[in-house]
């Protein structure tokens, strides 16, 4: 790894300034602070894009994670929803999402005299094969640090902890986006329900001493739920049922007995490749 992270930083510092796309996530925020390392705070900006896919505890998690590292931190609006690919919530609505936010974030580069646009897309992303967001941030001119480095996200994650990044050990956050199955048409009102029923969720299972660190709340359509929990805590789930009434705005609240897992909703496409 030490190969990669040397690659990773000798990369970062033949660019003359760079923005991140700043998500907040573990990845986006380790290549933050390899910027910050290998540029200097002056020449590093980071942009988290706000809207209704974004849960606002992530807003203030970046916003003070930037604010450690010492860079410009911007939070400007996207307007995903505008975008009726994105609502129409097939295969690719990651494509439309990549392509809004770039829409906003390369001109505010741009005006901010800033060379490069920068995305946390890792080595793993890439060999996933289910990126469509990945092809048009590429599309946009986005650059992919991480991934040209070849660093994996256990990579990233024990450099993070090496580093002392409180973000080595973050949960996925995926977008609330993500949460809603393709084909159910994404709303601000949808994705809001998603939001505080997750929020609900969450406090139920501390009160329960149920100890969930990755938690999902899936609109399935048709006014029904999954909940993904730890794998290994479905069972104690399971035992206390009554938890799973904190999910309010669904007329059926089902517990997914896999466990979490990223991406669960592709699993769900009959034809992924079709947007590879």
């Amino acid at each position: 790894m030490t190969s990669d992270l040397d690659g990773l930083l000798d990369r970062l510092a033949s660019l003359p300034s760079i923005m991140v796309a700043f998500s907040g996530g573990a990845d986006s925020a380790f290549l933050l602070a390899a910027a910050v390392r290998a540029l200097g705070a002056e020449r590093v900006e980071a942009a988290t894009a706000v809207s209704p896919s974004l849960p606002r505890s992530e807003l203030d998690r970046a916003r003070e994670f930037a604010a450690g590292l010492g860079v410009v931190h911007h939070a400007p609006g996207t307007d995903e929803l505008s975008r009726e690919g994105y609502r129409a919530n097939a295969g690719d609505r990651c494509f439309f999402c990549k392509t809004e936010l770039m829409s906003v974030v390369a001109p505010l580069a741009a005006a901010r005299g800033i060379a490069a646009v920068a995305t946390g897309t890792n080595a793993d992303d890439l060999r996933a094969g289910f990126r469509p967001g990945i092809r048009a941030a590429a599309d946009a001119g986005a650059i992919t640090p991480l991934a040209d480095a070849g660093l994996t996200k256990a990579a990233i994650r024990a450099a993070s902890r090496d580093w002392g990044l409180d973000t080595w050990d973050k949960p996925a956050a995926a977008c609330l986006a993500s949460r809603i199955a393709y084909g159910v048409e994404v709303t601000a009102d949808g994705l809001a329900r998603v939001a505080a029923a997750e929020h609900s969720l969450r406090g139920a299972l501390a009160e329960a001493r149920i100890p969930v660190r990755n938690l999902r709340v899936r609109d399935l359509g048709d006014d029904t739920a999954k909940v993904e929990v730890d794998a290994e805590l479905v069972a104690a789930v399971a035992d206390r049922p009554g938890v799973l009434a904190a999910v309010e705005g669904y007329a059926e609240v089902r517990l997914d007995a896999q466990g979490f897992r990223s991406g669960a909703m592709n699993e769900l496409l009959p034809y992924p490749e079709r947007y590879r």
